[in-house]
């Protein structure tokens, strides 16, 4: 009895409705928590793009308007096609997304490879921007699991730990409507996304991986502890094998991402200029090692990119038109010889040759 007692006071409590009201405004909590994860991933991501001197902050923010349409779509999609038979009969409810149900894989799927392409139309480097990215998306999804804890959704098996989470009668499983605390996976989920985000940062400053082995160790990272969350979670699911789909995908896609890590390529990535070198004030190069693009192409599936970007190419097209000789001038330096045999010394002081150019 005491015990009981102190794992019902110790319990984590949930939300009593699903939404925020501001006097006659209701937000709905799930996205709210979607959205700041979403900016807060636009954030850490243009930070990290300036960081590096690939890239502004504001080139993050557009990309992110391709991107996170993209994998709210995406996400939608691949919830409705594993859980189709809760929509049976009620196939408008796939459109109601503030209920919940977003499936991870689909929005990093689509949002990724949107996003790569917005990034490539603003003459980013796909490699700069996904190695940019990268922690980003753990912080996103730390932040974004809270949805679930508005909504009392997805928890895990019953448990009487100190930490437990204490879910309302109404959104409990036929199974288990006596009990009242379970396992609160979002909590589970949502620190170690945070610790896989810093791991990821840690990683990148210590060692510099190529940018798609630091995207497979991020899908590594999450997949292996996935895994483990389906195995605690008590909401229904198909089942394949008696497993439930996202467990053989956890399984399937942590495979292939330390088959990445382990067999893809372990050069060194190309030196970038630093944000302050006179080159980079003209413009980084952004065309860059196609190498180093076909290495995300091969972490993102085979997805193909172009290794020249538009603005890559147009500073090429205008660099070629720069260096070609003037027929005037040449004419009219081969028509005055007497300069040839002119003496230096009648040159007016602070003259500047005529192969110089200014400082910059």
């Amino acid at each position: 009895m005491l015990h009981s007692l102190g794992s019902f006071y110790a319990a984590i409590p949930s939300p009593s409705s699903g939404a925020i009201h501001l006097g006659k405004i209701q937000l709905r909590a799930y996205g709210m928590m979607i959205a700041l994860g979403a900016l807060a991933a636009v954030w850490l991501g243009g930070r990290r793009l300036e960081q590096a001197g690939t890239g502004r902050r504001e080139d993050m923010s557009a990309i992110a308007m391709w991107a996170l349409p993209a994998g709210v779509v995406g996400a939608r999609i691949y919830h409705v096609m594993t859980d189709w038979k809760s929509f049976r009969g009620d196939w408008l409810r796939a459109f109601k997304i503030w209920e919940g149900g977003l499936g991870i894989w689909g929005g990093i799927a689509l949002g990724t490879f949107v996003g790569l392409w917005a990034a490539r139309r603003r003459g980013l480097r796909s490699a700069d921007v996904l190695r940019a990215t990268t922690p980003a998306l753990p912080l996103a999804q730390a932040i974004g699991r809270w949805g679930n804890w508005w909504n009392q959704e997805l928890f895990g098996r019953p448990t009487t730990v100190p930490w437990a989470l204490k879910i309302d009668a109404a959104h409990r499983p036929e199974r288990y409507a006596d009990v009242a605390t379970f396992h609160p996976t979002f909590l589970y989920e949502s620190l170690w996304n945070l610790a896989l985000c810093a791991a990821l940062i840690w990683i990148d400053r210590k060692y510099k991986p190529r940018a798609g082995r630091l995207f497979a160790m991020y899908v590594a990272g999450y997949t292996f502890l996935r895994f483990f969350l389906e195995r605690l979670r008590v909401d229904p699911a198909f089942k394949v094998a008696g497993l439930r789909v996202n467990e053989w995908v956890s399984v399937i896609v942590f495979a292939g991402a330390v088959a990445f890590i382990v067999l893809g390529p372990k050069g060194e990535p190309e030196a970038v200029p630093a944000a302050g070198d006179a080159d980079a004030a003209d413009g980084v190069e952004l065309a860059g090692d196609g190498d180093h693009d076909d290495d995300v192409s091969a972490a993102l599936g085979g997805l193909a990119f172009d290794d020249s970007s538009p603005s890559a190419r147009e500073a090429e097209r205008e660099g070629e038109a720069a260096v070609e000789p003037d027929p005037a001038a040449e004419s009219a330096e081969s028509a005055d010889p007497a300069d040839d045999g002119a003496d230096e010394s009648t040159a007016v002081p602070g003259d500047r040759a005529a192969g110089d150019e200014p400082d910059r």
